[in-house]
């Protein structure tokens, strides 16, 4: 009897990685198949009693904790790469410790991450959960049930670029808005995993010409429900006026919440913050470095649109660099303001000490104290 294989896949190890990341996503251990071996990886955010004793009783005392380096500094240790905990025994309070608690200290030796450690955080990154991760290395004679995914160590790795090189336009239509009665939704599939992307055309802009552009990182909290520590709502829809105002542009709505992070870690980075933390150490405490987000899609979909050469409303300078080194013209930048409130003024501050953000937050202030 004759046997056909069927793949209806473009991309095999592409769409393996995006399986993994539903799997992770679900608390569910996935395979990665490194170079030098494979290694079963579970991420620590949802590790139970009775998950940790079935890790356990398959690791042989041989499982380790990869630790990014923001995470490594919280506990001690001046890092700028990630680290690996031996975990003799799978201990669901210490790795808690060790992964999340603001009191945590490092209890044991730290040795270098390996490349499939690499692509284990990597994996977990891609997936949105705390950037912490058990890794179980799988000796020869032990069979992994069929049901688990397995996934190419090398395609987590290459995972963001693939997706960005494969974003697809899959809808579009007139959407008016208040202030930009003409404006148009562009839909992009891709960019950032199993994401969709917006790119907002407000009005009529010249795409022969230089075009006024914003790159808008989603937030839920300040967009959509007017949250005071952050100045994001103000920027969105102070944009959007701005444009429909001069001959138009395009706002790149880009599903980025949390500077990269997702919502459930911005979420737990406002709790850390409500115990005095700033916005960047509160991300460090959760392993994450300054910045997650990649904007090198983001060009990739003005390039889809027909543009060319940009006047970028931004504060941003790393926006500036990663659309110039996208082979865009950026012809100039132009601050985007919003309100200073009592509850984000050091959120504003922050991102202009340590993140070099364009921002004169003395002169908002003046200005606010006038009107």
């Amino acid at each position: 009897m004759m046997r056909v294989t069927l793949s209806l896949s473009d991309n095999p190890a592409t769409t393996l990685v995006e399986r993994a990341i539903m799997e992770f996503r679900s608390a569910r251990p996935v395979v990665i198949d490194g170079l030098e071996g494979s290694a079963l990886v579970l991420g620590v955010e949802d590790l139970d009693e009775a998950r940790a004793a079935e890790l356990e009783a398959v690791a042989g005392s041989h499982a380790h904790l990869v630790l990014p380096a923001a995470r490594l500094r919280r506990l001690g240790l001046e890092r700028a790469a990630p680290g690996r905990v031996a975990l003799p025994v799978i201990d669901r309070t210490r790795v808690e410790t060790l992964a999340l608690k603001i009191d945590g200290r490092i209890d044991a030796p730290v040795r270098a991450a390996d490349a499939l450690d690499e692509e284990a955080l990597e994996l977990a990154r891609l997936s949105l959960v705390l950037p912490a991760v058990i890794v179980v290395p799988l000796a020869s004679g032990i069979e992994v049930d069929s049901s688990m995914i397995r996934v190419p160590g090398e395609a987590v790795r290459g995972f963001r670029r693939a997706k960005a090189a494969d974003l697809a336009i899959v809808s579009r239509a007139p959407v008016p808005l208040e202030g930009a009665p003409v404006s148009e939704f562009v839909v992009f599939r891709g960019g950032e995993g199993l994401r969709d992307q917006v790119a907002i055309i407000v009005g009529k802009p010249d795409l022969a010409k230089p075009v006024s552009v914003r790159l808008h990182s989603a937030c839920l909290t300040g967009d959509l429900f007017g949250s005071l520590k952050c100045d994001c709502g103000d920027q969105l829809r102070n944009t959007v006026r701005f444009m429909a105002e001069n001959e138009g542009g395009i706002l790149l709505y880009l599903d980025q919440e949390g500077r990269g992070n997702g919502i459930s870690n911005k979420i737990r980075a406002y709790k850390l913050q409500s115990q005095g933390y700033d916005t960047y150490d509160a991300d460090e405490v959760l392993g994450f470095e300054a910045d997650q987000r990649r904007f090198d899609f983001a060009a990739v979909m003005l390039k889809e649109l027909g543009v060319g050469k940009v006047r970028l409303m931004t504060n941003n300078p790393e926006k500036i660099a990663a659309l110039t080194k996208a082979g865009l013209e950026v012809i100039s930048d132009h601050r985007v303001l919003g309100r200073p409130t009592a509850e984000n003024v050091s959120y504003l501050a922050a991102k202009r000490d340590r993140a070099g953000h364009y921002i004169d937050l003395e002169g908002m202030l003046a200005c606010s104290s006038k009107d």
